[in-house]
């Protein structure tokens, strides 16, 4: 059996993805045999990975969808800002081939979200919730994908319904800080997590694809891949 996982990265010249290619130079599990940016064909490109990684851009889903349904490849979407109708274009694309769909790579981040839910659990209605999100001012989707998740943990914990208040904030060169605070008179608590560099997405990333490789057909999340 190949060891060795071979990867199409779509969206393979922008940040998140130089930074996996120079991941993947020191991992002899991973091999990325085949590179995709604005323009080329992930049609073709698809044809001889076993999985493909997507740090593109949300209007790329349809495309990237139709090119693993063809040839029943597994993808790994690290890309955020879809739509419902892009969401729901990936759930139905999930029916038939292993996807794992993750708003944040991070192991850390992921043990936030973790750390969110429980910490509603064991706080109670009486604290208020509220989300700080910060990154650099090249993002263009705002909240990040990982706020909403986070707001959507909270309101799913919460049983409430109520909207969480998010304040996205984008300057200079900050990769990514999420803090979620509780609060009440007299006390608060903060979870934050900060990232000092994209390498702890691209770890997760690539982690997700030696994964995903031989899964049944499903929607997964890094909760599945990392056992949380």
């Amino acid at each position: 059996m190949n060891s060795t996982t071979r990867v199409l990265l779509i969206g393979a010249a922008g940040r998140m993805g130089k930074t996996v290619v120079a991941l993947a130079r020191n991992d002899r599990q991973i091999d990325i045999v085949a590179q995709c940016d604005l323009g080329d064909s992930i049609e073709l490109a698809m044809e001889n990975c076993d999985v493909a990684i997507d740090f593109s851009h949300a209007d790329a889903i349809t495309e990237v969808c139709r090119a693993a349904l063809h040839h029943g490849r597994s993808l790994v979407i690290g890309t955020t800002g879809h739509s419902q109708e892009q969401r729901r274009t990936v759930e139905e694309a999930a029916r038939s081939v292993a996807i794992v769909f993750a708003s944040n790579f991070s192991v850390g981040v992921n043990v936030l979200f973790w750390l969110t839910r429980k910490a509603v659990e064991l706080l109670g209605s009486d604290f208020d919730a509220e989300i700080i999100e910060t990154h650099h001012k090249m993002k263009k989707d705002a909240p990040s994908g990982t706020a909403k998740t986070l707001a959507e943990t909270l309101k799913a914990a919460q049983k409430t319904g109520h909207e969480i208040a998010i304040q996205s904030i984008r300057e200079g060169d900050v990769v990514g800080e999420h803090t979620v605070i509780f609060s009440r008179p007299g006390e608060r608590l903060e979870l934050t997590h900060r990232a000092a560099n994209r390498e702890i997405f691209a770890r997760g990333a690539v982690r997700a694809a030696k994964w995903i490789v031989g899964k049944p057909a499903g929607l997964y999340s890094m909760h599945d891949v990392l056992g949380l």
